[in-house]
Protein backbone atom coordinates (compact mmCIF):
# COMPACT_ATOMS: atom_id res chain seq x y z
CA UNK A 1 0.00 0.00 0.00
CA UNK A 2 1.51 3.35 -1.23
CA UNK A 3 2.22 5.87 1.65
CA UNK A 4 0.91 9.17 1.92
CA UNK A 5 3.33 12.16 1.12
CA UNK A 6 3.37 14.26 4.44
CA UNK A 7 1.29 17.62 4.03
CA UNK A 8 2.91 20.64 2.47
CA UNK A 9 5.04 22.76 5.68
CA UNK A 10 3.38 25.93 3.51
CA UNK A 11 0.22 26.82 2.20
CA UNK A 12 0.02 27.51 -1.58
CA UNK A 13 1.50 31.10 -3.18
CA UNK A 14 2.87 31.43 0.60
CA UNK A 15 6.65 31.97 0.44
CA UNK A 16 9.24 29.01 2.66
CA UNK A 17 11.26 31.76 3.63
CA UNK A 18 9.46 34.24 4.01
CA UNK A 19 12.64 36.85 5.94
CA UNK A 20 14.43 35.96 2.74
CA UNK A 21 16.90 38.16 1.11
CA UNK A 22 15.50 41.47 0.66
CA UNK A 23 14.79 43.27 -2.94
CA UNK A 24 17.19 45.52 -4.52
CA UNK A 25 20.81 43.49 -2.65
CA UNK A 26 22.13 41.21 -5.30
CA UNK A 27 24.40 41.50 -7.87
CA UNK A 28 22.43 42.95 -10.78
CA UNK A 29 20.76 45.00 -8.07
CA UNK A 30 24.29 46.17 -7.18
CA UNK A 31 25.87 46.57 -10.91
CA UNK A 32 22.64 48.63 -11.60
CA UNK A 33 22.73 50.70 -9.13
CA UNK A 34 26.54 51.31 -10.29
CA UNK A 35 25.75 52.05 -13.94
CA UNK A 36 22.63 54.50 -12.86
CA UNK A 37 24.56 57.19 -11.58
CA UNK A 38 26.86 57.68 -14.96
CA UNK A 39 23.49 56.67 -17.34
CA UNK A 40 23.07 59.77 -18.76
CA UNK A 41 26.84 60.65 -19.26
CA UNK A 42 26.94 56.90 -20.97
CA UNK A 43 23.54 57.89 -23.31
CA UNK A 44 25.30 61.53 -24.16
CA UNK A 45 28.62 59.86 -25.35
CA UNK A 46 26.92 56.95 -27.08
CA UNK A 47 24.43 59.87 -29.08
CA UNK A 48 27.30 61.56 -30.21
CA UNK A 49 29.15 58.90 -31.36
CA UNK A 50 25.91 57.61 -33.38
CA UNK A 51 26.10 61.45 -34.63
CA UNK A 52 29.31 61.47 -35.89
CA UNK A 53 28.97 58.41 -37.83
CA UNK A 54 30.12 55.65 -35.35
CA UNK A 55 27.79 52.42 -37.00
CA UNK A 56 27.78 50.11 -34.40
CA UNK A 57 26.81 53.10 -31.67
CA UNK A 58 23.61 53.74 -34.24
CA UNK A 59 22.94 50.53 -34.45
CA UNK A 60 23.01 50.21 -30.30
CA UNK A 61 20.66 53.04 -30.06
CA UNK A 62 18.08 52.13 -32.62
CA UNK A 63 17.75 48.48 -31.60
CA UNK A 64 17.00 49.54 -27.76
CA UNK A 65 14.02 52.03 -28.57
CA UNK A 66 12.86 51.13 -31.86
CA UNK A 67 10.99 47.72 -32.33
CA UNK A 68 11.90 45.50 -34.84
CA UNK A 69 9.69 45.79 -37.92
CA UNK A 70 8.14 42.02 -38.80
CA UNK A 71 7.02 41.02 -41.95
CA UNK A 72 3.48 41.04 -42.69
CA UNK A 73 1.46 39.16 -45.13
CA UNK A 74 -1.50 41.36 -46.29
CA UNK A 75 -5.07 39.50 -46.96
CA UNK A 76 -5.39 38.44 -50.44
CA UNK A 77 -8.90 37.60 -51.46
CA UNK A 78 -9.30 34.71 -53.36
CA UNK A 79 -12.51 33.39 -55.13
CA UNK A 80 -12.88 29.91 -54.33
CA UNK A 81 -15.11 27.76 -56.64
CA UNK A 82 -18.71 26.81 -55.35
CA UNK A 83 -17.39 22.91 -56.25
CA UNK A 84 -15.85 20.14 -54.55
CA UNK A 85 -12.76 20.91 -51.57
CA UNK A 86 -10.54 19.44 -54.38
CA UNK A 87 -11.56 21.97 -57.18
CA UNK A 88 -11.15 24.51 -54.11
CA UNK A 89 -7.85 23.37 -53.88
CA UNK A 90 -6.73 23.43 -57.57
CA UNK A 91 -8.06 27.04 -57.34
CA UNK A 92 -5.77 28.38 -54.21
CA UNK A 93 -3.00 26.20 -55.65
CA UNK A 94 -3.63 28.24 -59.28
CA UNK A 95 -3.96 31.85 -57.31
CA UNK A 96 -0.51 30.61 -56.16
CA UNK A 97 0.97 29.99 -59.25
CA UNK A 98 -0.16 33.13 -61.07
CA UNK A 99 1.03 34.91 -58.08
CA UNK A 100 -2.11 36.32 -57.16
CA UNK A 101 -1.75 34.64 -53.82
CA UNK A 102 1.80 34.18 -51.32
CA UNK A 103 2.89 30.63 -50.84
CA UNK A 104 2.48 31.29 -47.41
CA UNK A 105 -1.23 32.23 -47.65
CA UNK A 106 -1.52 29.66 -50.05
CA UNK A 107 -0.46 26.61 -47.84
CA UNK A 108 -2.85 27.81 -44.60
CA UNK A 109 -5.74 27.71 -46.86
CA UNK A 110 -4.60 24.47 -48.35
CA UNK A 111 -4.03 23.49 -44.71
CA UNK A 112 -7.86 25.00 -44.18
CA UNK A 113 -9.41 22.88 -46.49
CA UNK A 114 -7.72 19.46 -45.34
CA UNK A 115 -8.94 20.50 -41.78
CA UNK A 116 -12.63 21.34 -43.41
CA UNK A 117 -12.11 17.88 -45.25
CA UNK A 118 -11.94 15.82 -42.02
CA UNK A 119 -14.57 17.86 -40.77
CA UNK A 120 -16.70 17.06 -43.55
CA UNK A 121 -15.92 13.46 -43.61
CA UNK A 122 -16.38 13.20 -39.87
CA UNK A 123 -19.77 14.33 -40.48
CA UNK A 124 -20.62 12.32 -43.62
CA UNK A 125 -18.98 9.01 -41.16
CA UNK A 126 -22.21 10.41 -38.24
CA UNK A 127 -24.51 9.96 -40.39
CA UNK A 128 -24.41 6.76 -42.04
CA UNK A 129 -23.41 5.18 -38.52
CA UNK A 130 -27.04 6.54 -37.70
CA UNK A 131 -28.88 5.41 -40.95
CA UNK A 132 -26.58 2.13 -40.51
CA UNK A 133 -27.98 1.94 -36.67
CA UNK A 134 -31.66 2.97 -37.31
CA UNK A 135 -31.62 0.62 -40.23
CA UNK A 136 -30.43 -2.49 -37.81
CA UNK A 137 -33.10 -1.16 -35.23
CA UNK A 138 -35.57 -1.30 -37.47
CA UNK A 139 -34.78 -5.06 -38.45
Amino acid sequence: MPRKPPPPRWKPGESGNPKGRPPGVGAHAKLRAAIAEHLPDILNKLVAQAKSGDAQAARLLIERVLPPVKAVELPAPVKLPEGTLAEQGRAVVMAAGTGALAPGQAAQLLTGLGALARLVEADELAARVAALEERHAKS
